[in-house]
């Protein structure tokens, strides 16, 4: 298996994807733009290491970015060689893993994504499964059994020099604020291989799921099961705590997890809520979950804030780029007329980084009279003492700095984005949400 991983062509291809990823560097600070030219000089040298059993990969450098809820999650990025090298080895022992995994589990798959997720969960809900039991493992990619995970990996691959390699990365010390850390558990967030290695572990909990006839979805270490009652849920919650405790040695946060009802429950960022039909209670329907909101919210907001130093083009690109991303991952869900609203608050926001970046009174009422204001009325608001936020939400600046207006300098709202990736949007709401479970 050593010689197809380190064949030129599987190299190639892994070191494109390693570079379409745009990966920051490592604790080598070598970005991933200049791998082409490392491999050049290095290529022999470094595939007769990997041969030989004398590859050391090198330290991770550890990162810790914010979470939702005000705690930090820790990333380990390797440096631009080991992730080439795990890239390689990802596309050769990945078809191996990937047939046997459960038709239930969706996260970092080929062909299958978060939103086929949120609809088998919808779908069963529908079907009247409407006790789920919420497992919320704790820091699971820290608490992985390295020895565990090698014994998983040895079924399929009996290659020792791959096996190896992979030790190796499992066992690489990870750099956290200039000191390295030993580790002899975990897998870090960010490597190529983290992904597959997270799901051949998991792979465990389905098929013990499966054997018991549940159903269940996953979506790396987020699943949830659907039951018809609250004794079975109660059952099948404490069955698979004891699996996860004794089999897989991963701890659960007890205070996340729990037996929920659809409106109490969320999954991947949506909510559920039952639609009306003529009195009678009918399907659940998807809604976008309060902490998804708020997260787009601040988004939003750091981007629109008046003392960000940039300039209202880069702003504007910036809004796409988010506002794109956000529809694209929520489009499933019924959210017209929240957008309506965020759509009228962000186009206030950016009318007050207008008026701050006028700055001066002068220049105030010299753009106010462009705009087609009247110039006594331009020089009445160019001197007013309202804040600028009361400006902002003013008909003097409502009135001139228009949708219109904005549109021309590249503005494109919320709702009219969610109008081009729902075709379904004009559709009763009963029926969408019928066909979506179909």
């Amino acid at each position: 298996m050593i010689e197809q991983i380190l064949t030129r062509k599987n190299l190639l291809q892994a070191m494109r994807q390693v570079r379409k990823n745009h990966d920051s560097a490592g604790v080598d600070h070598v970005p991933v733009t200049k791998l082409s030219e490392l491999m050049s000089i290095d290529k022999e040298e470094l595939t007769t290491k990997v041969r030989s059993g004398k590859y050391l990969p090198q330290p991770i450098l550890g990162v810790e970015i914010p979470k939702g809820n005000g705690k930090t999650r820790l990333l380990g990025i390797p440096t631009a060689t080991d992730r080439l090298l795990q890239q390689a080895v990802l596309q050769v022992i990945n078809a191996r893993f990937e047939f046997e995994f459960s038709e239930s589990s969706y996260g970092f798959r080929p062909g299958r994504n978060a939103g086929q997720a949120v609809l088998k969960a919808q779908g069963y809900i529908n079907e009247g499964f409407q006790y789920i039991v919420d497992i919320d493992l704790k820091t699971f990619f820290d608490e992985v059994d390295h020895s565990y995970l090698l014994q998983l990996l040895y079924r399929k691959i009996k290659c020792r020099e791959t096996l190896r390699l992979i030790r190796k990365w499992l066992r690489s010390p990870i750099q956290i604020n200039g000191r390295l850390v030993k580790r002899r558990k975990g897998v870090p967030q960010g490597s190529p291989l983290s992904p597959l290695l997270s799901n051949i572990m998991l792979n465990e909990l389905d098929r013990e799921l499966e054997k018991q006839e549940l159903r269940f979805v996953r979506y790396a270490d987020d699943f949830s099961i659907y039951l018809k009652t609250k004794a079975s849920a109660r059952k099948a919650g404490n069955d698979t705590y004891r699996f996860l405790k004794r089999k897989l040695k991963l701890p659960i946060n007890r205070e996340k997890s729990g037996i929920r009802r659809p409106v109490q429950f969320t999954v991947l960022g949506f909510g559920f809520v039952p639609t009306y039909r003529k009195g009678e209670r009918g399907n659940y329907q998807l809604v976008v979950s309060k902490k998804s909101w708020k997260s787009l919210k601040q988004k939003l907001k750091t981007i629109t804030r008046k003392t960000t130093p940039m300039s209202f083009d880069e702003r504007i690109q910036k809004l796409g780029e988010v506002q794109r991303g956000w529809i694209n991952a929520f489009r499933m869900a019924s959210i017209q007329n929240k957008l309506a609203e965020l759509d009228g608050w962000l186009r206030n926001r950016l009318r007050y980084c207008i008026w701050h970046h006028w700055k001066k009174p002068e220049r105030k009422r010299k753009n106010l009279v462009r705009l087609g204001v009247e110039p006594r009325q331009a020089y009445q608001w160019s001197r007013s003492r309202m804040g600028g936020w009361a400006i902002a939400q003013s008909p003097i600046l409502g009135t001139t700095i228009t949708l219109e207006r904005l549109k021309k300098r590249g503005y494109v709202s919320l709702l009219e984005l969610y109008r081009k990736v729902s075709p379904q949007l004009n559709e009763p709401l009963y029926t969408r949400t019928v066909r979506t479970v179909v």
